[in-house]
């Protein structure tokens, strides 16, 4: 490639950050904190359970393949809320379709709140679990299609930090109701989540890229001045309609020889972030630090809270790094940080008499694999997910990816604690650590630089039959 072509192949950042004033930017970073309150739902589900099991299990008599269920019933969920959320969200809408899943969220935690029963428990976490499967793409989905190119990136990252802040809000709440062991309020506060996410999405615009999509340019040109200066949203407005003018998108064409390598990335990055290992910490945290000698159920969790904030605070630095770095050098880098922290986690968990400074050895290496993990492949995969599918088919392809990310997510929480019995505890943190470090050689092969592009030139290099690597 020529300088030239080089140069001419990104967005200047002048066009591609012009917003036409201070009243059109606020609109966007409204309509994206709004659309974020949807991964506040997911962290928040993803952190409550793991102090209200402490309590679950007890109330309710569970063994470790019951505690598994109740765990592992929202991915469940997850998983059929993300195969069927695809065409929804095509069909739909991105903003309509998160209006219906704030509510069947809402549903949801009231009736886990209600629980009689371990049955009744699992059937509430189920419906819960399918509100979140569809808001955990639709969300960065919504944000990507509204979002200025040069900053994308960040502003796309804000879905993982409220995602990163529902956990320690979760941990918190744990924390606040463990003495009591009051678990139903643990769920049924995140009513009050779900309601501010149904309410703010009444109030901002339908993604411009999904209105010409269904055909309706006038009303894709009418968001796009109000989110973009006059030129720009008329420049945007037709590099778009050259991306929808393709042939309407088929499920058969995620397998064509020009999709191949995008779906290869997107579905192996999906795997990626949870067969090492991220959600297994986040589900057992308080039951990890137990493990390493932390003996109450409250400090347990007050520990885990140490966990969200480290993960709240690296997703903040990667926000700040993921428009400036790039994706890739973010993800090389995160990745080798949580194969270290897991092999040291092994091995202070090999060592006999796991207690005091051996104990916090586990500890520290805990935060450090979670660090490594919110400053790179957190919000590295999401972004990229919302990033390399032309948009004709961008809402099923996001859902086959997120159905294989939910699908590890499941396999990894229901193996868990049986791999510990299996294989003990420092085999199974080295299992996850040698799974990392293969997902690294598999980033460094196959995953593109994204950054600077727009969504139609990523789409058009898809289109020329390129390399993901030539990006």
């Amino acid at each position: 490639m020529t300088p030239r072509s080089a140069a001419t192949s990104r967005v200047k950042p002048d066009s591609a950050t012009s917003n036409g004033g201070p009243e059109r930017q606020r609109l966007v970073y409204l309509a994206t904190a709004i659309s974020a309150l949807g991964g506040m739902l997911f962290g928040y589900d993803i952190g409550v359970i793991s102090g209200a099991i402490l309590f679950i299990k007890t109330e309710f008599a569970l063994s470790s393949s019951a505690e598994e269920v109740v765990v592992s019933a929202v991915l469940l969920g997850s998983l059929v809320g993300a195969i069927a959320g695809g065409m929804i969200a095509d069909r739909l809408g991105r903003r309509k379709l998160s209006i219906v899943t704030a509510a069947v969220f809402g549903v949801g935690a009231i009736g886990a709140a209600l629980a009689p029963g371990t049955g009744w428990l699992i059937a509430a976490r189920l419906l819960a679990g399918t509100a979140i499967g569809v808001a955990s793409f639709v969300a960065p989905l919504y944000i990507s299609e509204i979002a200025p190119v040069a900053i994308r990136g960040k502003l796309v990252s804000v879905n993982q930090v409220a995602l990163t802040s529902g956990i320690v809000i979760s941990y918190l709440v744990d924390y606040a109701f463990a003495g009591a062991q009051a678990w139903r309020w643990m769920f049924a506060l995140a009513v009050i989540p779900a309601a501010a996410f149904g309410i703010g999405l009444m109030f901002i615009p339908d993604s411009p890229r999904w209105l010409v999509g269904r055909g309706r340019v006038d009303e894709a040109r009418a968001v796009l001045k109000r989110i973009r200066s006059p030129d720009q949203a008329e420049r945007e407005l037709k590099e778009i309609q050259s991306g929808a003018a393709q042939q309407k998108g088929r499920w058969s064409e995620l397998l064509s020889p020009t999709l191949r390598p995008a779906m290869i990335v997107g579905v192996g990055l999906a795997i990626a972030q949870q067969i090492t290992g991220i959600n297994t910490v986040i589900y057992y945290a308080p039951t990890i630090f137990k493990f390493a000698g932390l003996s109450s159920a409250s400090g347990a969790i007050l520990a885990s809270v140490g966990v969200g904030v480290i993960n709240v605070a690296f997703t903040l630095v990667a926000m700040q790094l993921i428009d400036k770095v790039g994706r890739r050098p973010l993800l090389l880098v995160s990745l080798a940080g949580m194969a270290l922290g897991l092999i040291v986690l092994g091995l202070a968990f090999a060592l006999p008499q796991l207690s005091g400074s051996l104990g916090w050895i586990a500890v520290g290496s805990l935060m450090v694999y979670v660090g490594a993990f919110a400053v790179g492949l957190g919000p590295v995969f999401w972004l990229m997910l919302s990033e390399i599918y032309p948009l004709r088919i961008r809402g099923r392809a996001m859902s086959v990816g997120t159905v294989a990310n939910w699908a590890a997510n499941l396999v990894v929480a229901l193996s868990f604690l049986t791999l510990t019995q299996v294989l003990g505890k420092p085999a199974t943190f080295w299992l996850y650590g040698a799974v990392t470090l293969g997902s690294w050689v598999f980033a460094y092969l196959l995953v593109p630089e994204t950054k600077g592009k727009t969504l139609e030139q990523i789409e058009a290099h898809w289109r020329d039959g390129k390399p993901a690597r030539d990006l």
